[in-house]
């Protein structure tokens, strides 16, 4: 089984992103602050956000990104989740 790995660097996370043709975006309507990371063709829920725009929201919320580099077959992961830094 492959680990995940939590990290608040904004290099590493643009990094592992952009890596799997993903980009920086948000909820769309009253939970706007919501980040995700969409992938490939964007999803109706979403709205592209600016690296910047990102990681102010990022480091507002005191947000870790956790996610994994490889799956358990060694395949390249797109898993991804936003926790607490506490």
């Amino acid at each position: 089984m492959s680990e995940a790995t939590a990290t608040d660097k904004h290099e590493e996370i643009r990094r592992w992103v952009e890596e799997r043709n993903g980009h920086p975006a948000r909820v769309k309507g009253p939970n706007g602050g919501l980040l995700r990371i969409d992938f490939g063709e964007p999803e109706e829920s979403l709205e592209q956000i600016s690296w910047e725009e990102f990681f102010r929201i990022f480091d507002e919320n005191k947000l870790l990104f956790l996610h994994q580099d490889k799956t358990a077959d060694g395949s390249l992961s797109r898993f991804n989740k936003f926790i607490d830094r506490q």
